[in-house]
């Protein structure tokens, strides 16, 4: 699942409001029992392993001039919440930016 939210920030700020509160994203799993655990392999990406429902799900949030995007490999086991997930980010993603 790729899902871009476009912002208006300078990088740098994009980068230091996603350090500040990337504790926040296990809120965007719907139910609120996700553990998510994040780490920085380059300064424009965040990468998340969320631990949920039995399943691990990785990711990364890929800082971009104009807009971030928040990539989700989803097992096929877990397809039929995609939709659900999607939303939530869109939302508490706009959030995290602001």
């Amino acid at each position: 699942m790729r899902v871009p939210i476009s912002h208006t920030l300078e990088k740098e700020e994009v980068r230091r409001r996603l350090h500040a509160r990337s504790g926040e994203i296990a809120n965007f799993i719907p139910g609120g029992m996700a553990d998510v655990t994040t780490g920085w392999p380059n300064e424009d990406t965040l990468a998340l392993t969320v631990s949920a429902m039995g399943k691990t799900i990785n990711g990364t949030v890929e800082i971009e001039d104009g807009q971030v995007v928040f990539n989700v490999d989803f097992p096929p086991a877990l397809a039929f919440v995609e939709g659900m997930v999607r939303g939530q980010v869109e939302a508490k993603g706009r959030k995290l930016l602001s």
